[in-house]
């Protein structure tokens, strides 16, 4: 039985390795390759130039720029995420007290748990435009009519440099808190309820229960969660191309790494170029995650 195992599992990855391994490690060696060349994409002769497209990258304002963003995406959309992610979890599984003897979620919790996963089933690229048609600055959109009603000057939602990046980062966090609701309402599912019983019995108010027992408990999820969301953070380009004011305007307030690869692909042909970029945010990322499991490694606690 030992000895036919391994040609059974074998069996089975074969297939699923080998797709990974032509789509994505093929393309990810692919674009390592290209960055050290300054190909435009329609000859088929490869000139290397070595490090030029990293020289030229360090000195490109809006390389920094984007980088710029990244990095405030990296910080608030985690953060506002898994606030309200928690807040809303908590609810919908401690929130309504205990009854019998039990903890329960508040009234309807079932259904709204449907209602925040909703977001996730709609396509980024749907969702951007519906969130531009709701940021639309003329009695069209949704918070500008309600606005025009009362007398109020539009707000320039995705025009004003200061706002654009907001308002993006504003429907990131809408489309991903329905998912990190649900897992964290799985997390919080998985803890057994006679610990929440003991703790309400000793007098622990809902926020003593919040802190003290739920948060320790759901340490492992909310490391993935974070790691997740940095990545995301590091994505963002669905949102940037549809939404923003020229594709990342105004005056690059809101662009990104992965929309600056595009529009060097497909509007300048700087294949070399686009590919060093790209292999800085492979590195960014990978880097970002390694740290943020390292930074946040505790020991796992026993039930």
């Amino acid at each position: 039985m030992k000895h036919g195992r391994y040609p059974f599992i074998i069996g089975f990855l074969i297939v699923p390795v080998a797709i990974y391994g032509t789509f994505v490690v093929a393309a990810y060696l692919q674009a390592f390759q290209l960055s050290f060349t300054n190909w435009r994409g329609f000859s088929p002769e490869v000139n290397y130039i070595g490090f030029d497209n990293f020289t030229k990258l360090f000195e490109d304002t809006t390389f920094w720029k984007a980088i710029r963003h990244h990095a405030l995406l990296l910080v608030f959309l985690p953060l506002f995420t898994i606030i309200l992610a928690l807040f809303f979890s908590f609810l919908l599984n401690v929130g309504g007290g205990s009854k019998s003897g039990r903890t329960q979620g508040v009234w309807g919790s079932k259904f709204y748990r449907v209602v925040f996963f909703f977001p996730q089933l709609l396509a980024l690229a749907l969702v951007a435009v519906i969130f531009a048609r709701v940021y639309s600055p003329d009695d069209s959109g949704l918070i500008n009519g309600l606005l025009n009603q009362f007398g109020a000057e539009p707000i320039l939602f995705l025009a004003d440099k200061n706002l654009a990046l907001w308002s993006i980062l504003a429907v990131l966090v809408w489309q991903a808190v329905g998912f990190y609701v649900v897992l964290f309402s799985a997390g919080m599912g998985s803890i057994p309820a006679e610990i929440y019983e003991a703790a309400a019995l000793d007098g622990a108010t809902r926020g003593t229960l919040f802190f003290k027992v739920t948060l320790p408990l759901l340490w492992n999820t909310l490391q993935v969660a974070w790691v997740y969301l940095g990545i995301a953070a590091f994505d963002a380009f669905a949102l940037v191309n549809v939404m923003s004011v020229d594709r990342g305007g105004p005056d690059g307030a809101t662009t990104v790494l992965g929309l600056e690869i595009f529009r060097n692909m497909q509007d300048y042909a700087q294949f070399g170029y686009a590919s060093a970029m790209g292999v800085v945010l492979f590195f960014l990322t990978l880097t970002f995650a390694a740290l943020t499991l390292r930074v946040t490694r505790r020991d796992a606690v026993e039930l």
